[in-house]
């Protein structure tokens, strides 16, 4: 995820990368099918880490590449791939990567996208160990039953343009709701690209829900966001609803130290830190509904863990929400209630609390994690209950709006 743009400046990233990237391998993102893989397989594509450059280094096949690379092509057609997304739902935009491909790089390319139920999806071969391979006849043969062809494009065929040799993004946001698990990208004729981000939120099918067993209701990978912060210099807070557990500090939310703390610090008598100041993230639920319990996992942060946390709760209608980012989530306290009081937390520890909604069986559509005095949390994770509420309304075109600075503080 990149910085949020700070105004009055170029955009260096757009908004949308803040969100997940739904095709990576990380969250269960694979690679089911392409024409070609001769200098370098399409798996690449996927990968979670940026790509890297090793000057000297060759295969058996050519120069060694940290991408998808087809041969030069010397037959009727173009090159393509189709990925099966780790994460289903909406898109928001793409990044496609040229990095490092300067003398090679595909010099067009357009995107398609399906959504396609699991129990219908065709058998596809195994694709094992690519370099140096193109796609067989009985490939070509099984992966015409998705008829990829017939896909929606998303992009349509768009000249790609190189930019420094390590950072070669070329983005292209997405205006549609839908939802969608399969994208199949296409180059013209033939070449290389670095990585492909598909980056955007889950959409949960809540008809098919257990109504007896907890769900996570923050969870990205079922629609929950962040919508607003008041700090996120080192990690944004949609790192802390990502899929799985995080691999390492850089895989959750961590803010500044604040400059505001007392010189020498003192606690209260419950062993809690006397700070004036705080950090606080909201997020927009997957679906309304009732908290039961919540996971608050430092895991990883071992020396710059918060002192302390506590959660709150409350109903939002989208109006309400479009207006409280206007006014950077100065929201009267009132309307907040609680889930989580004041609480010490450790370093390194997955920690878990009952909520105090299970007596008030309180509806809610977003909650806001609040931290003293500053550090990182890895991992939230709010279980419970959807509701048959829905106050959100379908947005007509896609809400993107990160207008809450990294550096902006605010004592809520």
């Amino acid at each position: 995820m990149a910085d949020s743009p700070r105004e009055g400046r170029l955009a260096r990233y757009p908004d949308f990368t803040q969100l997940t990237d739904m095709a990576s391998e990380s969250v269960g993102g694979k690679v089911l099918f392409a024409t070609d893989d001769f200098f370098a397989p399409a798996e690449n594509l996927i990968k979670s880490d940026s790509p890297s450059f090793r000057e000297h280094e060759y295969t058996e096949f050519g120069k060694w590449m940290d991408g998808w690379e087809t041969r030069r092509k010397r037959i009727p057609g173009h090159d393509w791939c189709v990925v099966k997304l780790g994460i289903q739902g909406v898109i928001r935009g793409f990044d496609v990567d040229i990095s490092y491909f300067m003398g090679d790089y595909a010099p067009r390319m357009s995107i398609q996208a399906a959504n396609l139920e699991e129990d219908k999806q065709p058998a596809i071969p195994q694709r094992g160990v690519r370099t140096g391979a193109a796609a067989t006849p009985e490939e070509f043969e099984a992966v015409a039953e998705l008829k990829s062809d017939d896909w929606n494009y998303l992009v349509p065929m768009t000249e790609l343009k190189p930019g420094k040799p390590a950072s070669s993004h070329n983005y292209f946001p997405v205006n549609s709701q839908q939802r969608w698990s399969h994208v199949r990208l296409n180059i013209f004729p033939d070449g290389g690209i670095a990585r492909l981000r598909v980056y955007g939120t889950g959409q949960k099918d809540w008809t098919a829900t257990d109504p007896k067993e907890p769900f996570d209701l923050v969870a990205i990978a079922h629609g929950g966001a962040c919508v607003g912060y008041s700090n996120a210099h080192f990690g944004h807070p949609n790192n802390m609803i990502g899929v799985g557990k995080a691999k390492s500090m850089a895989d959750g939310w961590e803010t500044a130290r604040r400059l505001d703390r007392p010189p020498v610090l003192e606690c209260d008598e419950n062993g809690i830190l006397l700070v004036a100041g705080c950090e606080w993230a909201v997020f927009r639920l997957a679906h309304p509904g009732v908290i039961t319990q919540i996971e608050i996992d430092t895991t990883h942060f071992k020396g710059n863990s918060p002192d302390s946390c506590k959660l709150d709760g409350c109903i939002l209608t989208t109006q309400d929400e479009e207006d409280m980012i206007k006014q950077k989530w100065e929201l009267l306290g009132q309307k907040w209630k609680p889930l989580l009081p004041v609480t010490k937390l450790s370093a390194n520890k997955s920690h878990l609390f009952d909520s105090l909604t299970l007596e008030l069986q309180d509806v809610i559509t977003h909650a806001r994690l609040t931290i003293s005095p500053d550090g990182g949390v890895s991992r939230l994770r709010l279980k419970g209950f959807p509701s048959s509420i829905c106050l959100l309304r379908p947005r007509e075109k896609p809400m993107m709006r990160f207008s809450v600075k990294a550096g902006f503080r605010a004592n809520l």
